[in-house]
């Protein structure tokens, strides 16, 4: 355990250097919103961290990497083109306008203490299962991916295209101007507000579910992970957050909302 220990020190201080370094070129640009992206490639930066110490070649391990690496860049990528097309986000503007209000705190201080500094352990918990499965998996733990395993990277591969096919359609229905101001209740938004969170969670539930595959003792060490993401989605700063904003901006939103799966997919009720 030590030696897990050692592999996540290494990680984490790791990931708080590019936190920081990204925090500089947050500053110097004066917009924050670039911090979503990395949250999805700073998991990827966690898997090969884990990789690159103890040299997994096991099948577990290649299983979690390769699964990591593809979420988190195909999710990188998309949110990386959003920020770049739609500039600032308006809910860190706001997030940060309250806070320097309210705390009297300088730009860059505000920046660093509710943002960057709030993402590293956020980011760092979420992606436990890839972290310590790579480890678990080199420590002779793993003699091939049995049933369990195949299930969950079939559930983290059904998860990212859940996550793909939802974030293609409603960047369709974005660009048509005709669409300004209305409710996109179609494809797969017609069976759940969210695809593109329950893609998330799938997938890093079914990621766990490879973790779980190699024993008991690193399923219990990591299920934090998409517990704590599950919840963030649903709970917290996801679902939560953005459903307030919708609520005051689309009329048509209530509708939409009672007839339709919050999270889970689920065919629409009858109105």
């Amino acid at each position: 355990m030590s030696d897990a220990l050692t592999l996540l020190t290494i990680n984490f201080g790791g990931l708080l250097a590019v936190i920081l370094l990204l925090w500089g070129v947050s500053v110097a640009i004066r917009d924050v919103s670039f911090i979503d992206a990395f949250w999805a490639f700073g998991m990827v930066l966690l898997a090969w961290g884990s990789w690159w110490q103890v040299g997994a070649a096991a099948p577990h391990a290649k299983l979690l990497l390769g699964l990591t690496s593809l979420w988190g860049l195909r999710l990188a990528i998309h949110l990386t083109i959003r920020w770049a097309s739609h500039g600032e986000d308006p809910r860190y503007k706001k997030i940060l306008a309250h806070t320097m209000e309210k705390r009297k705190w300088s730009w860059a201080k505000t920046a660093l203490l509710t943002v960057f500094l709030t993402q590293a352990p956020l980011l760092f918990i979420t992606c436990l299962p890839a972290q310590l499965g790579i480890w678990a998996s080199a420590r002779g733990l793993d003699d091939g991916v049995g049933i369990v395993g195949w299930i969950g990277a079939v559930a983290a591969l059904i998860g990212i295209a859940f996550e793909s096919i939802g974030d293609a359609q409603l960047d369709a229905f974005r660009k048509n101007p005709a669409n300004t101001g209305k409710v996109l209740d179609t494809g797969l938004w017609r069976y759940t507000r969210h695809p593109n969170y329950f893609g998330d969670a799938l997938t890093w539930w079914g990621i766990w579910l490879v973790v779980a595959d190699l024993g008991w003792a690193p399923a219990l060490a990591t299920v934090v992970g998409p517990v704590f993401l599950t919840f963030t989605l649903t709970r917290w700063s996801g679902k939560a957050l953005l459903e307030k904003g919708l609520h005051k901006t689309r009329p048509a939103y209530a509708d939409y909302v009672a007839r339709t799966s919050g999270f889970i997919p689920w065919p629409p009720k009858a109105r």
